[in-house]
Parts: structure tokens; C-alpha cells; sequence
């Protein structure tokens, strides 16, 4: 791949993932609870806090598309924390058999964005 497409690529990526972190965790936790939300009995302050946090994120990450080579810091964040909160998750998961629906969704989503991210992010900035 070359370098203008692998960014032209990026800054598809940054804006697809800043739109599904700013308006689109919100409804998977509603469509999918078991599967995205983990404190689902009555209001969740951590689900409102994770949900704030995540839509500020995406809008950075929708901004940064813009000149992904100006942003890379921003977006290796995006990929190692990814990484990190999705390990911390996947272990969190075993857990209890009520927890297990998180491997195969926000677990998941976490390291397919942390990988898609590395994948399309260059190394010669």
C-alpha cells in the first residue's frame, strides 16, 4: 500500500471511528446491553462517564482526519489505550457468565479499532 493511500485510508478510518465513539456506543449499549454495557440494572454513572469520555475522543479523532500526520500521537494513544482497555475487558469477561457477551462486542471492537488503526497509521513521520 502506498503511503497516500495508507493515509487516504487513515483519515476514513478516524472519521468512521470518531462518528461510532461519539454517536454510535450510546445505541449499541441500549440494542446490545450484554454486549456493551456492563452495569445495566438502573442509571450507570460509569456508563455515562465511559460514553462521555468516548464521544470526546471521537470527535478529536474526527478532527485529527484532517492531517493524520499532525495527530499521531493522538492516534497511538487511541490504539495502545484501545489495546489496554480492551485486555483489561477481556479478562473482566471471564468473570461471570453474564459478562462473556463483551468478548464478542466492545472487547472485540476495541482491538479491531486498535489493529485497523496500527495497520493504516504510518511510521515515517
Amino acid at each position: 500500500m502506498t503511503q497516500t493511500s495508507r493515509i487516504k485510508y487513515l483519515r476514513i478510518a478516524l472519521i468512521a471511528v470518531g462518528l461510532i465513539f461519539t454517536f454510535g456506543l450510546y445505541p449499541l449499549t441500549v440494542l446490545w446491553p450484554s454486549g456493551w454495557s456492563w452495569h445495566t440494572e438502573g442509571r450507570s454513572h460509569y456508563l455515562e462517564m465511559i460514553l462521555a469520555l468516548y464521544a470526546t475522543l471521537g470527535v478529536f479523532l474526527m478532527l485529527a482526519s484532517r492531517n493524520p500526520k499532525a495527530h499521531l500521537s493522538l492516534i497511538w494513544f487511541v490504539v495502545w489505550s484501545s489495546i489496554v482497555h480492551g485486555g483489561v475487558m477481556a479478562v473482566q469477561s471471564f468473570e461471570g457468565h453474564h459478562n462473556m457477551g463483551h468478548l464478542w462486542g466492545d472487547v472485540l471492537a476495541l482491538f479491531v479499532v486498535a489493529a485497523v488503526l496500527a495497520w493504516l497509521t504510518p511510521r515515517d513521520a
